[in-house]
């Protein structure tokens, strides 16, 4: 058990047998009535975001999240393989439960597992993720007012908005935050 006073930002409790990750938290101590803490919590299994308030007196079940590092492997039908780095066991992954991340996967790829009590709740992929570009529409010649994008195919098959100067055959970098492009890489 964890008491609310010493919680911090990146911490998973168990609440209503949810696991939450804290995201952010405020202490209140307003000028009349008990102090209380406002906390941004974030569903670790439903992915949703909200507040709540909750007395100063209270303690929360601290959830101890496992963390694996693994590699992407390949996919076969609905089902991904990773490999953790450490012991070289595989495991399979069905796609509704890597929900949005199974689009950013790619053959070799080094992601984090997140497991509770066996478990997975989480794929933590890298901030930013090299992609070669298979599908590219040539630029039109006077198409260059500010900010023109085009759509591209990526290895993995994602279609992604691109500046006009990216050709077939570029690497370039995408955001894993919201699927957009990033740079050149």
């Amino acid at each position: 058990m964890v008491n609310i006073n010493d919680i911090k930002n990146g911490m998973t409790i168990k609440i209503d047998n949810n696991i939450f990750l804290i995201v952010e938290f405020q202490h209140v101590k307003p000028g009349k009535g008990p102090a209380f803490v406002r906390i941004k919590l974030k569903n670790l299994r439903t992915k949703s975001t909200i507040e709540e308030t909750f007395n100063t007196n209270i303690k929360f079940e601290k959830a101890n999240i496992e963390k694996d590092a693994m590699q992407f492997l390949y996919k076969t039908g609905e089902s991904y393989n990773f490999m953790n780095m450490e012991t070289y066991e595989q495991i399979e992954v069905s796609e509704k439960d890597l929900k949005d991340s199974a689009e950013f996967l790619k053959e070799g790829l080094d992601v984090e597992l997140a497991f509770y009590e066996g478990e997975l709740l989480d794929v933590i992929l890298p901030d930013k993720i090299a992609y070669k570009v298979i599908v590219s529409e040539p630029a039109v010649k006077g198409n260059t007012t500010s900010n023109v994008t085009k759509e591209v195919t990526l290895e993995t098959g994602m279609v992604v908005k691109v500046p006009m100067f990216i050709d077939e055959g570029e690497m370039i970098l995408v955001s894993t935050k919201d699927g957009k492009y990033d740079s050149r890489a």
